[in-house]
């Protein structure tokens, strides 16, 4: 688990003694309840070592994903903001402003994330072949948000949305040796079911971390996850079915619909792009068509975060699965769950 100190303030600019490729990232995902688009992503790291602050906004609609990404040098700015985007820490683990400015894509926003369930906190450390091995601390929390998206132009309120919020923090390096990676984020009613979920080429288990996070205060740690998922040609997911089992006995076995499209996390700067020096005030952005010629096998990071729709127990949710299956032919997906 990790210190009182970890869950909201970065890391200063100027702290020194850190490893070449420390960072320090948070991302919220903002998405309605009832409903497979618009969904929002917004990250912001700080890499002190290199003197980098760079963030990203994605918005996926029902027929496009549009990606702005913006960099400029830690040391210029005033630790509250980067490019279009600000930010502020409210209350501690409770709530956050966040506020995205004119920009590219066409999104703005003006919003408060609330916390409706305690934070899942844990380290994960992840050997990597070849490469320096992965080691952060990690904080996921379930929330909900009030205040305003616009979309060109046009105002609606978010008053009930529900969001994710993670925190990472340390040296992340994961490539060499990964075969299916699921961070999973499926929101109820009352909870919120997550965990982190590696495995190698060779189908074994690498990591296994978190837990269901519930409205009443209670946190369940998850103990062991098998799936049977659906992709296509192209690497993306369309569903299936996950089983999760928790440290009390519950089982929960969520079937998902991943079709809606979209959430592809190159767009966010992912793929080796995050931490490299790009002057001051740099801003790039681009569009993905959602037809079937954009797909987690030719973009820089197979990484996806799409929004997907969940059934547990006769319970609909909503909520992001975030998957990555590696490229490389000699891995096939094999489901663990018959």
């Amino acid at each position: 688990m990790t210190d009182d100190t970890f869950h909201d303030a970065l890391v200063a600019p100027d702290t020194s003694g850190l490893p070449d490729r420390f960072f320090d990232r948070f991302v919220f995902n903002l998405h309605p309840v009832d409903a497979s688009s618009p969904s929002v992503l917004i990250g912001l790291g700080v890499h002190p070592p290199k003197d980098v602050v760079d963030g990203f906004a994605v918005l996926v609609t029902g027929t496009e994903q549009r990606n702005v990404r913006f960099s400029t040098e830690l040391s210029a700015t005033d630790g509250a903001s980067a490019g279009p985007f600000s930010w502020q820490v409210v209350e501690p683990m409770k709530t956050w402003k966040l506020v995205l400015g004119a920009n590219p894509t066409g999104m703005e926003f003006d919003l408060l994330w609330h916390a409706r369930t305690p934070a899942w906190t844990g380290e994960v450390n992840v050997d990597n072949d070849g490469a320096t091995p992965t080691s952060f601390a990690h904080l996921v929390q379930s929330g909900y948000y009030s205040g305003t998206l616009s979309i060109d132009g046009r105002q609606r309120s978010v008053d009930g949305w529900y969001g994710q919020r993670d925190r990472s923090r340390g040296v992340r390096t994961l490539s060499g040796g990964q075969g299916l990676h699921v961070w999973y984020q499926a929101q109820f009613p009352d909870r919120s079911i997550g965990f982190l979920l590696v495995e190698t080429r060779q189908h074994d288990r690498l990591l296994l971390e978190g837990a269901v996070m519930h409205e009443n205060g209670l946190l369940d740690d998850i103990v062991d996850v098998r799936h049977d998922l659906r992709f296509d040609d192209g690497l993306d997911l369309k569903g299936g079915t996950v089983e999760v089992t928790t440290e009390s006995g519950e089982v929960y076995t969520v079937d998902t619909d991943a079709s809606a499209g979209g959430g592809y996390m190159a767009g966010a700067g992912y793929g080796g792009h995050h931490g490299r020096p790009k002057g001051r005030d740099h801003i790039e952005h681009d569009v993905y068509p959602l037809d079937g010629t954009v797909s987690p096998r030719i973009l820089d990071s197979a990484l996806t975060d799409r929004l997907a729709s969940f059934t547990w127990n006769g319970t609909e949710g909503r909520g992001i699965f975030e998957f990555a299956m590696t490229r490389s032919r000699s891995y096939t997906y094999r489901p663990s769950l018959s």
